[in-house]
């Protein structure tokens, strides 16, 4: 006769009331978030919202995103206090491209050994961002997973639901030849390009936490959260009209300008109008990478872009001006069937 083996869930690499405390932290944590149309509390098998009351024809806008290997430089770096915040701009600088407020945010957060310090800390900072851009940390998921991942290695997923109104919607349909483009300074790289930034590291044998750049870490530049633009280009949206958004995301200048462009049209874009923030000389320095290569990669400096009437651009400077927005005149929209949908000029 053989002797069972006593094996525990817990064992396995699976601690229940590691999950269970953490919660009971989230619940803390969210509860500063919630707008007043959330009717349920976290710890369910779901979420409830209502919809706002002041939409005639609500429209719901939903994204989803992550951070990618930016969340790999917080664990070589044990910075973890600003990486949600990253999580929640990716998700609801996409909503805002369409004109929508953002309702409700969720995430997903998976990791190998649950660690309850770190969890918070990440879930403290998405619900930073959520306050941010208006949004409620409505609920989420956590996930132990050994085997999946290794020592403190996690990854973070979230998932975003706004509302426009139908007739409100800014689709990029009306932008034609002669509209201008307005830039929105960029934090830095935000969450893109850091598989490359990373191999920089590794191949230079750099520690971000001791090399310096302007007289601060350059952890300081790259770890630096991703600007949430929500509210401001709310407010502007009652004042201006705005042909199109373009949230500069992965894929850069490049690849994200022509996704809001009307057929035969070319967005020209003028170099000398704005210098790039230092990280991005640096990033070049170290990879002799061409312009072109930069601009398919990062933001260099332009975290998003919108589209006016030339009519209309004195008074958006003048009203970003006035709430503290750094933007500029970018660039100009011309009539083309040149294959290329961006054009830099110097």
């Amino acid at each position: 006769m053989f002797n069972k083996l006593s094996i525990s869930y817990k064992d396995s690499g699976v601690n229940i009331d590691n999950s269970n405390s953490l919660i009971k932290n989230i619940k803390k944590i969210a509860k500063k978030t919630y707008r007043s149309e959330v009717i349920s509390d976290i710890g369910g098998f779901n979420s409830l919202c209502n919809l706002p009351q002041n939409y005639v024809e609500p429209v719901l806008v939903s994204t989803t995103d992550g951070i990618g290997t930016k969340s790999l430089l917080a664990i070589d770096t044990e910075h973890y206090k600003d990486i949600g915040i990253d999580l929640v701009a990716m998700c609801v600088n996409d909503l805002i491209v369409c004109g929508a407020e953002p309702l409700f945010f969720l995430d997903y957060y998976s990791t190998s050994k649950l660690n309850i310090k770190i969890a918070t800390s990440i879930i403290n900072s998405i619900a930073e961002g959520c306050l941010i851009s208006g949004c409620t940390l409505i609920g989420g998921e956590t996930a132990e997973m050994p085997g999946m991942y290794l020592n403190q290695d996690y990854d973070i997923a979230g998932f975003c639901v706004g509302v426009v109104e139908k007739s409100k919607i800014i689709n990029g349909r009306q932008v034609s030849n002669g509209d201008v483009l307005i830039a929105f300074s960029s934090s830095g790289p935000h969450a893109n390009g850091y598989s490359l930034i990373r191999n920089i590291l590794k191949i230079n044998n750099i520690n971000p936490l001791i090399y310096q750049l302007d007289g601060k870490s350059l952890l300081h530049h790259l770890i630096e959260p991703t600007r949430i633009y929500v509210k401001k280009i709310l407010k502007l949206i009652q004042h201006v009209n705005i042909k199109a958004i373009i949230h500069i995301t992965g894929g850069g200048l490049l690849e994200n300008i022509p996704r809001v462009l009307p057929n035969n049209t070319q967005a020209v874009i003028n170099e000398r109008s704005w210098e790039w923030p230092s990280i991005f000389n640096w990033i070049q320095r170290k990879t002799n990478i061409t312009n072109y290569e930069m601009y398919r990669i990062f933001n260099c400096g332009v975290g998003m872009l919108i589209i006016v009437n030339p009519i209309e651009v004195d008074k958006t400077i003048s009203f970003m001006n006035n709430i503290h927005e750094n933007v500029w005149k970018i660039g100009l929209i011309k009539h083309s069937h040149d294959k290329e949908r961006v054009l830099f000029i110097k």
